[in-house]
């Protein structure tokens, strides 16, 4: 029994050698006890099934002591539990109780709380744990003693997680560790360590959430089920951290797992979770026949109090498949209401609640959409006494008291859809700014740019509406601040908000709302015309210095663009999104095969497809743009466009920036002390003219010297040097872009690993692959290689937007790197190393207009 935890497969075979003698000599209880640690030993090694199989033989052989029948049934509620069974392994609990001492019944609630948590009776399974703990903790201290006391601590601190009290989950679950540790538990250690990076994401650190991921990986290697179970929780935290490419990753890992091992609770939750990444990534299709499935697996194993989420899936998949029926709007609704009862689901219910008020409102049903949003805005209608007025009764008192059960960002969305119904456009904008505050707050306490940019993405269709009202006021100032206003709060670039003026989170707290307000309010309470706005657009203005900006957005799938010259600030209606997401798409295909030697004529389509996404976006602008050099601020498509395949752009300077106020903060950045830039470069593996391109890349730069293509080394020098060369291959992931990659010598250098640089390089060269390719999860957040580089505070990353061939890669970066020794700035050298060599792969980001030397 012992060994069980310990060394289970020494336990297995040595249980199979107890039991075999004990049926030979007619001892019952030795067989009893043998089988029941086989059951142990066969969970820990993840076999539910034989684990199950044992502990009903250990129950049903004749003539077994009533104690070691309800010690089998103590070890079975949590085998039920994890197969799917939670109800029946309360049941089972409940015929083992009497025949326990209390240690055992300590130790049996200890199971009970697994079986609780499982049915959402989060409550009951920590009142289960916390009677467990206090026996436990005066036990006589034996290695099942520790191990229950152990698992105790595991248990209630997986539900505190689940109830999001990280803290004192974050405690319970240290407290695990040392305890197992101290008791040579290994395996308990395990997989006590296996939830650290779970709760590392809920802390918002996810470099550390990676790292003790990778940790538990390599712990619990060998023990599938374990290790699929790990991955799904992790995958869970990804997920409520609005990061379900990384999500996807891992549970398309956990999923065939779980199958196999028989984990069935885990495997429906695991689907929900599936479902519910499906809906996010896009593919609402899937996303419903997933969550139908999740939704018959957890109804099976009577887990009703989950079945409103998996509802709450396949609505939402109909509901952006379409069309919106007044059916499909009560469905919303009834759904919405079932949330409300549910556990920890008050979020999930008012944000469906808000759907639901949208899509009435797409029909024309006025009525519903009132009453939805109205049960939304109740609170905010609750009138208060004034002072000295007597209040009816104690009742009314708490009533008013009583915080609003609707999440402020969901509040002031209904509020502001309130307000617009009614014409009131004061008001729509208050509600919207209000509500940006509120996300504000919340992005500005994360320091981690996917977290910032998915955390954002909460208040991005209140954002569209805001920005919607700014355009129907069709001033291009107004559009602009407001577009930046938005960007400010998802930005990745320190400073955040404040950068525009905004408050920060700290001042929010103790400033008046009208105060907070200030820098966007107009005398008509739109969007534009603060003073503080209107300052920081001269400052914009005033450092453009001859050149143009072009901030795109995206308005009711129609793209605009407002252009901000030293001169004028103008605004014009372009296509439509799909249409210039389907040219983007046209031309990375054909210069994917202009990179092939065997596709002859490509290089025309090439051309031809640059003309047809320059008569969508930059020739209706010509007459403003002259032949000025660009400062681009991407939307929607246009993160992932070649730009320098483009005819209009060709030998113009061109730096993307993914806001103006971060080009503006780069630009006018203080310089670092060190009158010459340290350069240094390095080539990673299986590309024959990495090392000449290495070579001549530090001819152009005296004192630049080379570094080994390895993890270590290149970190290293990227938190020393002031210009870093990696020609290497490049790998995008458009699901998990933190998983993108530069391939060097020992391995994949992430993009999550480059979180950590204190002092980052001011100028980064990927010559790679699609490198500065990205993914915006809302406006003004990329993620990917460059946008991580310029988060964490690089001023300029030129990178690869597409396949490029080795030789070429080397002409155009020899030529970049002479003239950029020369002075010239990095959007200028890298213009004109495009027009004389021909190779338009490559694009200049972040502040590429300021020279390096001056």
């Amino acid at each position: 029994m012992s060994r069980s935890v310990v060394d289970p497969e020494q336990a297995l075979a040595a249980g199979r050698l107890v039991l075999v003698a004990a049926e030979s000599a007619g001892a019952v209880e030795a067989a009893v006890v043998a089988l029941r640690a086989m059951s142990l030993a066969a969970r820990e090694l993840g076999d539910l099934q034989a684990a199950e199989r044992h502990l009903r033989k250990a129950i049903a052989t004749p003539g077994a002591p009533p104690r070691r029948v309800a010690q089998a049934r103590l070890s079975l509620v949590t085998v039920r539990t994890e197969r799917g069974h939670p109800l029946q392994a309360l049941r089972v609990a409940a015929l083992a109780w009497a025949y326990l001492c209390p240690l055992d019944r300590a130790k049996l609630d200890t199971q009970r709380a697994v079986a609780l948590a499982h049915l959402g009776r989060y409550q009951e399974a920590i009142a289960a744990c916390d009677r467990s703990l206090e026996t436990l903790a005066t036990a006589p201290g034996t290695v099942d003693d520790r191990r229950f006391l152990a698992g105790g601590l595991l248990n209630r601190g997986l539900v505190r997680a689940y109830r999001g009290d990280w803290h004192r989950a974050t405690q319970d679950i240290t407290a695990c560790l040392e305890i197992s540790r101290a008791a040579g538990l290994a395996h308990l250690t395990r997989l006590a360590a296996a939830n650290l990076p779970f709760l590392a994401v809920r802390r918002g650190d996810l470099a550390a959430a990676f790292a003790h991921y990778r940790a538990a990986e390599d712990t619990l290697f060998g023990y599938p089920e374990r290790l699929a179970t790990m991955r799904a929780d992790f995958a869970g935290a990804l997920l409520a951290a609005h990061l379900p490419g990384e999500a996807r990753a891992l549970l398309s890992l956990a999923v065939p797992e779980l199958e196999a091992s028989g984990a069935h609770a885990a495997l429906a939750e695991a689907r929900l979770k599936l479902a519910q990444v499906e809906l996010l990534t896009g593919d609402p299709q899937r996303a419903a026949e997933v969550a139908a499935r999740a939704a018959a697996e957890l109804a099976a194993q009577d887990r009703e109090t989950w079945l409103p989420l998996a509802s709450e899936v396949e609505l939402r998949a109909r509901l952006a498949l379409g069309p919106v029926t007044p059916a499909l709007v009560r469905e919303l609704a009834e759904c919405a209401v079932a949330l409300e009862s549910g556990p920890a689901c008050a979020v999930a219910a008012a944000a469906l609640r808000l759907a639901a008020a949208e899509a009435a409102l797409s029909i024309d049903d006025h009525p519903t959409a009132s009453e939805q949003l109205g049960y939304l805005t109740a609170q905010c209608r609750r009138v208060r006494p004034s002072a000295g007025t007597a209040l009816a009764s104690k009742a009314q008192a708490a009533h008013l008291a009583q915080p609003s059960p609707t999440p402020p960002l969901i509040r002031q969305h209904a509020l502001a859809l309130e307000a617009a119904l009614q014409e009131d456009s004061t008001g729509a904008f208050r509600a919207v700014r209000d509500g940006l505050a509120e996300v504000g707050g919340q992005v500005d306490t994360l320091d981690d740019p996917a977290l910032r940019a998915h955390a954002a993405r909460a208040g991005e269709r209140l954002a569209a509406f805001g920005l919607s009202l700014a355009v129907r006021g069709g001033r291009a100032e107004e559009v602009f601040e407001w577009s930046e206003h938005w960007r400010a709060v998802t930005g990745q670039a320190p400073g955040g908000a404040a950068e525009l003026g905004l408050p920060s989170a700290e001042t929010r707290r103790i400033v008046s709302v009208p105060e907070s307000r200030a820098w966007m309010a107009g005398p008509e309470g739109g969007p534009g015309a603060g003073d503080e706005a209107a300052e920081w657009l001269r400052g914009v203005r005033a450092n453009l210095g001859g050149a143009a900006l072009v901030e795109y957005v995206v308005d009711q799938g129609a793209l605009l663009a407002v252009v901000v010259t030293e001169e004028h600030v103008r605004m014009r209606r372009l296509a439509e999104v799909s249409s210039l997401g389907e040219a983007v798409v046209r031309l990375r295909y054909a210069m994917r095969r202009a990179a092939l030697d065997d596709c002859p004529g490509a290089g025309g389509d090439v051309a031809s497809c640059g003309r047809e996404v320059d008569q969508l976006m930059f020739l209706p602008l010509a007459d403003w743009l002259g032949d000025r050099p660009l400062v681009v601020v991407p939307s929607g498509p246009l993160y992932t466009l070649p730009w320098s395949a483009l005819p209009y752009l060709r030998g113009r300077p061109l730096t993307v920036a993914a806001a103006a106020r971060a080009w503006l903060r780069a630009r006018t950045a203080p310089r670092p002390g060190r009158a010459r830039p340290v350069v240094v470069a390095t080539a990673g593996p299986d590309l024959d003219e990495a090392p000449e391109e290495v070579r001549q890349v530090l001819s152009h730069h005296p004192g630049g010297h080379e570094i080994e293509g390895r993890i270590a080394p290149v970190l290293r020098a990227l938190g020393e040097a002031d210009v870093v060369h990696v020609a290497a291959h490049g790998v995008f992931q458009a699901r998990s872009p933190l998983l993108s990659s530069i391939t060097l010598a020992d391995g994949p250098l992430m993009a999550y690993d480059l979180l950590g640089l204190e002092r980052p390089p001011r100028l980064v060269v990927l010559s790679s692959c699609d490198a500065g390719m990205a993914r915006a999860p809302c406006e003004g957040a990329p993620l990917g290689l460059a946008g991580t580089f310029l988060a964490q505070g690089t001023a300029c990353v030129v990178a690869g937007m597409v396949p490029v061939r080795d030789e070429e890669a080397l002409a155009v970066m020899a030529c970049f790197h002479e003239f950029l020794s020369a002075g010239q700035s990095p959007a200028r050298a890298l213009a004109e190393a495009t027009a004389k060599t021909g190779v338009t792969a490559f694009a200049c980001f972040g502040a590429g207009d300021r020279p390096l030397t001056h």
